[in-house]
């Protein structure tokens, strides 16, 4: 059956969303120990100030140490060019730029508008062009708030769809869709993979990055897999949300995605017992902090192979 590669954001969107700062140790174990449980992309930081979010001020160490374990795609955010050119100085595999499709949100997110954000990722573009190939980092353009923002309600098919191809035409190599703020239902992810891949192509379109705020994060994963989508972002533990969308907590479990593609015949190369004992380092490290997630709970059923 198809591969689908699962995404791991926790250690950015997962931190960036609680007070507790985790040590640099803690985060190296983590990365280090969920890539021997054979997740193959992790979104390890974000190059962002580190007065905005100090959970995140180490990113640039993460990365390096992310980057010496073999086969690993080394992800991070960025807002800016600036933050661009510091995850290429750091060697990045994949860097994310949001846009925003509310400009409420893009305002209270970045403080940019639309056009302000369009202009760093035609900066963004010529930093990478200006790179030998080898050394280019996959640019993705990420339209958040894509199924209705907690600030400004139900965005319009038709900005969404020209800032679809705003994004492409500004030099992403893809774009992707995230409901920062929870409001998607399968349905919903059926209708906008539709929409915006009738203005990027299906090439152009592969990944997914959805919440459970309100319970049905497996089911939009499941919707997208079904619209043909390949990569899905997922977070341990359901850490995260967005810090500046008011009640956008949860992302989806990436135990519980990996248990359901599993069961599903679905190969991700990762073993499910050994993702679930990286729990422990969470655990451990952040204190206090809630961990979501049912097949911890649980466990396995009796005599399941994948």
């Amino acid at each position: 059956m198809t591969a689908i590669l699962i995404s791991e954001v926790g250690p950015r969107d997962g931190l960036q969303n609680i007070a507790t700062v985790m040590p640099l140790a803690a985060k190296k174990a983590w990365i280090a120990a969920e890539a021997a449980a054979g997740v193959r992309e992790i979104e390890v930081g974000s190059f962002v100030p580190a007065k905005l979010l100090p959970q995140l001020a180490d990113t640039a160490e993460v990365v390096a140490f992310a980057k010496t374990i073999p086969g690993l795609i080394v992800a991070v955010l960025v807002p800016n060019a600036r933050g661009a050119a510091a995850a290429i100085a750091a060697g990045v595999d994949k860097l994310t730029l949001p846009l925003s499709v509310s400009e409420t949100h893009s305002l209270a997110n970045l403080r940019k508008t639309h056009a302000q954000v369009l202009d760093e990722a035609r900066a963004i573009a010529a930093l990478i062009a200006a790179l030998p190939v080898a050394r280019r980092p996959h640019f993705e353009g990420s339209l958040s708030t894509v199924f209705g923002c907690t600030l400004e309600g139900a965005i319009a098919d038709a900005q969404v769809a020209r800032l679809a191809d705003d994004l492409m035409q500004a030099g992403c190599d893809e774009v992707g869709l995230a409901d920062t703020t929870g409001y998607a239902d399968p349905a919903a992810v059926r209708r906008m993979i539709a929409l915006v891949r009738r203005v990027v192509g299906d090439g152009a379109l592969t990944g997914i990055h959805l919440h459970n705020t309100r319970g049905l994060g497996l089911a939009n994963a499941l919707a997208a897999l079904d619209a043909g989508l390949t990569t899905l972002d997922s977070s341990l533990g359901g850490l995260g949300g967005c810090p500046f969308a008011p009640g956008a907590s949860g992302n989806i479990v990436t135990e519980d995605l990996a248990f359901m593609l599993a069961a599903m015949g679905y190969q991700t190369g990762i073993d499910l017992e050994k993702l679930i004992a990286v729990r422990t380092i969470l655990s451990d490290a952040l204190a206090g902090e809630p961990l979501y997630g049912f097949l911890p709970d649980a466990g396995l059923p009796l005599g399941f192979a994948y």
